[in-house]
């Protein structure tokens, strides 16, 4: 059976093999691409290579934040390092924003002063779809991964790539309407990839926020509930929850008899921790006994 330091760092080795993983597939991703985008002058095959050069560089990003989120508790982080797996969840957003904002650009620039026309072989389509299923298969892998080890930025990760099939999907729909003398899609095409991209950064948000201001894991009612349906609490009050990644930390004080023994009283206070541990899933319970 693993103990904690060592269930850490197997999930930290796993986390890694991960992303390394992932790591290769974007890096030949990007490259086809860039290359694809180069020879037909595509502003939005350009951009989803941007997009895809992203998905790489948050790889690496994600390798070095996982390393540093694996530290140990110490004296000036008590409850470990795990939230700067959250934090890196956010410069994903950040690394979407940049790449967001210079595709509108050069779509609006293009929309102004007229958008040329565009080739595509089938050579280079095929490679393009391609990258749509390695991408496909990329997302799904990632995704199952981040929820197996609960990993926010395997699972914002995940989120990005899953945006990119789509993106993928509609950058081969601009380039197939311009052959047919719509050369107004391609850059059409970059501003829904762009308000994909917006769509994205909202949802890493929404799931990063709540972690980083200490948002309530459970209700207080339901932590109360739970403790008090333990045998000898009186009460459950003072009732606080946080949560890190694949943590969760609960502190609250109950009142007992005070007649009861320290002993028995402390056999209570566990009692209530292990039946949170339980009910709840927290993984660190601080219990205060109060006699009453």
């Amino acid at each position: 059976m693993l103990t904690a330091s060592g269930a850490t760092r197997d999930r930290t080795a796993r986390i890694k093999r991960v992303l390394l993983g992932l790591l290769v597939a974007n890096v030949a991703v990007v490259g086809a691409k860039f290359a694809i985008g180069v020879s037909t002058s595509s502003l939005s095959v350009l951009g989803d290579g941007v997009h895809s050069a992203v998905d790489a560089m948050n790889n690496v990003l994600a390798l070095v934040v996982t390393h540093i989120a694996a530290k140990a508790p110490d004296e000036d982080h008590p409850y470990g390092h795990r939230k700067f797996e959250t934090l890196g969840a956010l410069a994903i957003v950040v690394f979407l924003s940049i790449s967001g904002f210079e595709l509108v650009r050069g779509a609006l620039q293009r929309l102004a002063g007229g958008a040329p026309a565009l080739t595509l072989t089938p050579p280079e389509l095929g490679i393009l779809v391609g990258t749509l299923a390695v991408n496909a298969v990329v997302a799904s892998y990632e995704s199952r991964q981040g929820r197996r080890l609960a990993s926010p930025l395997l699972l914002a990760d995940a989120t990005h790539t899953r945006a990119d099939v789509f993106i993928t999907i509609g950058v081969i729909a601009g380039l197939l309407f311009t052959r047919a003398g719509f050369n107004f899609v391609d850059p059409v095409v970059a501003l829904l990839v762009a308000g994909v991209i917006a769509v994205l950064a909202y949802q890493i948000i929404r799931r990063a926020v709540p972690v980083l201001v200490d948002e309530q894991v459970h209700p207080a009612r339901v932590i109360r509930a739970s403790a008090e349906s333990v045998a000898g609490v009186f009460r459950a009050y003072r009732i606080r929850s946080r949560s890190a990644p694949d943590e969760a930390f609960a502190e609250l004080t109950i009142a007992v008899d005070g007649a009861a023994s320290v002993e028995v009283a402390h056999e209570i206070a566990d009692s209530v921790e292990q039946r949170l541990r339980v009910d709840l899933q927290f993984t660190d319970v601080v219990v205060h006994v109060e006699p009453c």
